[in-house]
């Protein structure tokens, strides 16, 4: 029989937040050795935390790194606030937007054995979301914004502009957090989701009874007060009646980067 104690049964559960019983069988199947015996959990967590891939994780983290010209902007996806909240996720989250900002996007695989931990010990189905570093161009400005609840950041936004003044930019970061616009222009609006709602718009018009030869035309319309919706520049800035493109004094938006619980 494998020698060790109810102590080192405890010293192991509070290492890695296993159960009592985990922690014993995986010390027995390690003859004792604690080392092994964490290697034991960590495996069978794994292969836990595989089968949570497709349960709902719309909740979690999103945390802003910045230095001068540049921003990174990382959303950490979990199931549940209680997760998302923690200490634990909080600091792996802000650990991975600090290496993107020095390191660029590709440096989240650094973080991979800290998120899979998160994983074991959580018992979520957590996994990154947006990850993005941006880069202000010559000249240009960036300006940051991130909301927070309960001591983490849940809606982050980089907004790069050129020509624009700061005290400007920093409103359309703000305008952005809350109006979570689609894209910056109707370009870059995801073709799919503009055709799915043009459907909607086509059968909502139908069912209102409106001549099949006239639908076409008064979807084109609809969509058109659709796309001021959800396109940036030309949502009203703050819900004004001015647009964002028309506030901006002859400057313009370069780009715009969000991330929110949720989206």
């Amino acid at each position: 029989m494998a020698d060790f104690t109810v102590q080192d049964i405890k010293a192991l559960r509070d290492a890695t937040g296993a159960g009592m019983m985990d922690a014993k069988k995986a010390l027995t199947e390690a003859n004792g050795d604690a080392e092994e015996a964490r290697k034991v959990l960590r495996e069978k967590g794994l292969a836990k935390a595989a089968t949570r891939t497709d349960r709902d994780n719309a909740d979690g983290g999103v945390a802003l790194a910045t230095s001068d010209g540049a921003a990174a902007l990382v959303h950490l996806k979990s199931e549940t606030d209680f997760a998302a909240k923690s200490e634990e996720f909080i600091a792996v989250l802000d650990a991975i937007a600090v290496d993107v900002l020095a390191n660029g996007a590709d440096a989240v695989s650094n973080h991979q054995a800290a998120i899979e931990e998160l994983q074991i010990t959580k018992k979520e189905n957590i996994e990154l979301g947006t990850v993005a570093r941006v880069e202000a161009g010559e000249g240009n400005l960036l300006d940051t914004y991130l909301h927070k609840q309960d001591g983490r950041g849940v809606n982050g936004v980089i907004v790069e502009g050129s020509g624009v003044d700061a005290g400007k930019l920093h409103e359309v970061a703000l305008h952005i957090a809350f109006a979570k616009p689609l894209g910056l222009s109707r370009d870059e609006i995801d073709p799919a989701v503009a055709e799915k709602e043009r459907e909607t718009l086509a059968e909502l018009t139908r069912a209102e009874g409106k001549p099949e030869e006239m639908i076409d035309k008064i979807v084109t319309g609809k969509m058109g007060a659709w796309f001021s919706e959800q396109v940036l520049l030309e949502q009203g800035l703050n819900g004004d009646k001015t647009s964002v493109k028309d506030s901006l004094d002859g400057g313009t938006i370069a780009s715009f980067t969000q991330a929110f619980i949720g989206g």
